[in-house]
């Protein structure tokens, strides 16, 4: 039988994987965008978003195990999964659109359910919040630089 950890992090896995065949060939736009001088763990990106999406599976298996199946759990599920749609979206929707602004939305939209699904998630498990700070503390620092690069690149918006 499968372990509740084992579907929330196959779904979590899916979902990220399936940005692969979203992402539009247009990465040479990214690639042209001057970035701020102080960006230079941009090659640890993957490894953090590895992390992040980690602490988020496991967050979610853990609330999923404190009262299985039942209409609040669901309804916390959704917001997790809202929460991981939101985040993946960013890349593609940035790069087809061509428009820095939409990441920065996006990115803030996802600081701010990540916020809301902390809060909410802390009154049943502690472990669970703190699972999910990696989230918190990522997200801002995405959504910061998506922000700054919008002011270096003022025709990407």
């Amino acid at each position: 039988m499968l372990k509740p950890w084992m579907v929330i992090g196959g779904i979590t896995l899916l979902i990220a994987l399936a940005t692969l065949f979203l992402r539009p060939r247009d990465t040479q736009w990214a690639k042209n965008l001057k970035r701020p001088k102080w960006l230079v763990f941009e090659p640890l990106i993957p490894v953090i978003w590895t992390i992040v999406f980690t602490g988020g599976a496991l967050s979610a298996a853990t609330i999923w195990e404190r009262d299985p199946g039942s209409l609040p759990t669901w309804l916390l599920m959704g917001l997790y999964l809202l929460l991981e749609i939101i985040t993946v979206t960013y890349i593609p929707a940035t790069l087809r659109s061509h428009n820095l602004k939409v990441g920065t939305i996006l990115g803030g939209s996802g600081v701010i359910l990540g916020i809301i699904l902390i809060l909410l998630v802390w009154n049943i498990s502690g472990v669970a919040a703190l699972l999910l700070l990696p989230y918190l503390l990522w997200s801002p620092v995405g959504t910061y630089t998506t922000w700054e690069m919008m002011q270096l690149n003022p025709e990407a918006v």
